[in-house]
């Protein structure tokens, strides 16, 4: 139905959502974008990639984040013109500093310069050092695949989670991707090292809604799947336990000594979370490997993996990325709903 001129979508929560299209939403993040002080092109360029971001229906690391990076540029977290320069080549391997640039525009810089780098030898890699959140990684991973490049990229965060066995939080979700490029859909993995990051968590509680499985601790030490009852105590739980915390400390350490950047506990020390340390990796596949090889093996892969019985018959088995085509396919044709609260804040920044 239309309503004050814009297509409303209902939820499953029976609730009403504007749907706006790709378009708009892209002009409404450059306006304040541009408002706050970015030049043109890098408040298009960072427009797009939240656009894009939200569109696939990642909107806790689109729109539903958009007014946090507005907060960050206005306490100066973010500067808003700032662009990465290098600061060391080492052949294959660079160092760049973001100088607290965009996080998005940053990390697009830098994976273009790691496709670039394997281009030309195989392999790319940059080390990024004093950044922004980067907001949804994955775009970094569909980045290079659309290159024909495997990537893998990663980013330290602020303390966020504790180490296992601990209270209190010392380490950060570090959300790691990594992709293979697949001409019917590129495989990408986009995972922060808990189970749930903290802006998917956000977007459950504010619709109601409990996670699937325990994302973490309550109050009472008891694991939870009530994201609400989580947040109060910030004791969320790693991945895999153990193992996912003891992969958040290393990647915090690699992204770390290769960028020449803060830590983990480097960042918590600034008191919010900004000036993080990145790392993006870019392997020309298509060299490497060839096309024919390429294709058929990733081929063999999904199509064995589509052959699953699956728990649910409702639900069949699918690769990781493969459900964020079809949303954006499905957001691009009928328009991307919007939370009504979300995007009225947006049109008054």
């Amino acid at each position: 139905m239309r309503q004050r001129g814009r297509i409303k979508y209902i939820n499953q929560e029976g609730n009403q959502m504007p749907r706006v299209s790709f378009e708009t939403l892209k002009n409404e993040f450059k306006r304040v974008l541009v408002k706050k002080g970015c030049d043109e092109a890098t408040a298009d360029l960072s427009a797009q990639l939240m656009a894009e971001t939200t569109c696939d229906g990642v909107y806790s690391h689109g729109v539903n984040r958009f007014p946090r990076v507005v907060e960050y540029i206005d306490k100066g977290y973010i500067k808003p013109n700032a662009k990465p320069t290098k600061v060391e080549s080492l052949g294959a391997f660079e160092r760049w500093d973001g100088h607290l640039g965009l996080g998005n525009v940053n990390a697009k810089l830098s994976m273009d310069r790691a496709i670039e780098l394997a281009r030309m030898h195989g392999i790319g890699g940059v080390g990024l050092a004093n950044t922004n959140h980067w907001l949804r990684g994955g775009s970094y991973g569909w980045q290079a695949a659309e290159a024909g490049c495997i990537g893998i990229c990663w980013t330290n965060t602020q303390p966020n989670m504790p180490a296992w066995g601990a209270m209190d939080r010392r380490i950060g979700n570090n959300p790691f991707v990594m992709a293979v490029p697949h001409k019917d859909g590129h495989i990408v993995v986009d995972m922060a090292m808990a189970q749930f990051s903290y802006g998917q968590m956000e977007s459950k509680a504010m619709k109601g809604q409990l996670l699937p499985v325990p994302g973490g601790y309550d109050a009472q030490g008891q694991l939870s799947c009530d994201p609400a009852e989580i947040a109060k105590t910030w004791r969320v739980l790693p991945i895999g336990y153990w193992k996912g915390s003891a992969l958040s400390i290393v990647l915090d350490l690699v992204a770390a000594v290769l960028s020449g950047g803060r830590p983990t506990v480097g960042v918590g020390q600034l008191g919010e979370e900004y000036g993080m340390s990145q790392v993006f990796i870019a392997m020309d596949a298509m060299r490497i490997a060839g096309d024919d090889f390429l294709s058929s093996a990733v081929k063999a892969v999904l199509d064995d993996l589509h052959g699953s019985t699956p728990v649910d018959p409702a639900q069949p088995v699918r690769y990781p990325g493969e459900s964020s085509l079809a949303i954006r396919r499905a957001n691009r044709a009928n328009g991307i709903p919007i939370d009504d609260a979300v995007w009225e804040k947006i049109k008054l920044l």
